[in-house]
């Protein structure tokens, strides 16, 4: 695998290349999915990822990829009623504040068609940690508004499609957390305004880590600052990511801290009773390994276990062109990843979760 393919994803780089193994095929037929944010908890599939890839010059199918009707179908196949889709902001947005790219954008909309198509959510997510070509928001040339200028483009093509969700931003990082908490209030306006009101996920600063949610940062912490925040479509959900590994990055072969991050997505459950908000694990993962299998279990059940608080998850990740990444959950030859088999049971219709039925 090129190496630059993971030139956009500096959290997953550099890992150890890992031995897959086989599993067993598992066909079921899809159920639905409500989408208002005060009724799901169903949303519940993988990453898909590629088009994030490679700098934002990159050509199509060298530098990236979006996801191939393969893996539209097995994720279909797996009771999946959800795909997270990480994209670029520049590819679609060349210019901040200027049009969006015609044909970039209808690679995006036939991908969100064909998943459609196939049952699938899909969240649109730009991939960019609170970034625009290595700019942070709320530095020079990149004010918070810039966002919800992009948000307000893009919106307007999707809005009334209840099967596309608006996830804000990938892993808002190095930025002060208000100045983040201005820019995703500014986009949900934006997006509001235009009359789409589809489900929006809103994550907090510090890679919206579970872990980091309570942390005192510059700008102030993500509980404090986002306690009161609103919509007045009140239909969104706050994302977060957890790791299960030293850092909680996703980075290392092992999972050497499943119970903190259990208790991590514990003290975030009583934060979203005390508010009355919705949460969403937008990205979890791990190896093979015997620990981070346990650790993918304990996770979705927990989650699974509270959907008046939980409306979903997505591990992290499927995608054609992860090669040996030990994390990876794209089967080989349609045969599934261990990762993916012990997620099988914890996805609508396994009877795992009767609140997942139609």
């Amino acid at each position: 695998m090129n190496s630059v393919l993971l030139r956009r994803l500096p959290k997953k780089q550099n890992v150890r290349p890992f031995a897959a193994v086989i599993g067993a095929i598992v066909a079921i037929v899809f159920t639905g999915s409500m989408l208002r944010a005060e009724e799901i908890g169903c949303l519940r599939g993988v990453n898909i990822s590629g088009a994030e890839y490679g700098d934002a010059e990159g050509s199509f199918e060298t530098a990236y990829i979006y996801p191939s009707a393969f893996t539209l179908d097995w994720a279909a196949s797996r009771q999946m009623t959800a795909i997270r889709l990480p994209f670029l902001w520049e590819r679609l947005q060349p210019e901040l504040f200027g049009d969006l790219d015609a044909t970039e954008l209808a690679r995006l909309q036939d991908t969100v068609r064909y998943a459609n198509q196939r049952g699938l959510s899909v969240i649109l997510d730009p991939h960019n940690y609170a970034a625009y070509r290595g700019r942070k928001i709320g530095t020079a040339g990149v004010p918070p508004i810039a966002l919800a200028d992009f948000w307000r483009r893009l919106s307007q093509h999707f809005a009334g499609n209840d099967k596309a969700i608006f996830g804000l931003m990938n892993e808002p990082a190095e930025i002060p957390s208000n100045v983040w908490f201005d820019a995703s209030r500014e986009a949900l306006a934006a997006i509001r305004r235009e009359g789409a009101e589809n489900l929006v996920l809103v994550p907090g600063n510090m890679w919206t880590g579970a872990s980091h949610w309570f942390e005192e940062q510059e700008g102030g912490s993500n509980a404090i600052l986002f306690e009161h925040f609103s919509d007045p479509s009140d239909n969104f959900a706050f994302e977060f990511h957890q790791y299960m590994d030293a850092d909680f990055s996703g980075t290392k072969s092992t999972c050497s801290r499943v119970e903190d991050a259990v208790s991590a997505l514990k003290e975030v459950t009583e934060w979203l009773e005390r508010t009355g908000s919705k949460g969403f694990l937008g990205e979890f993962g791990g190896t093979a390994s015997p620990e981070c299998l346990t650790g993918l279990m304990t996770m979705a059940d927990y989650l699974n276990r509270h959907p008046s608080n939980w409306i979903g998850w997505t591990a992290w990740a499927a995608g054609e062109w992860w090669g040996d990444y030990p994390l990876s959950l794209q089967p080989v030859e349609s045969i599934d990843k261990p990762q993916m088999r012990v997620l099988l049971p914890y996805l609508p219709s396994s009877g795992v979760s009767p609140q997942c039925a139609q």
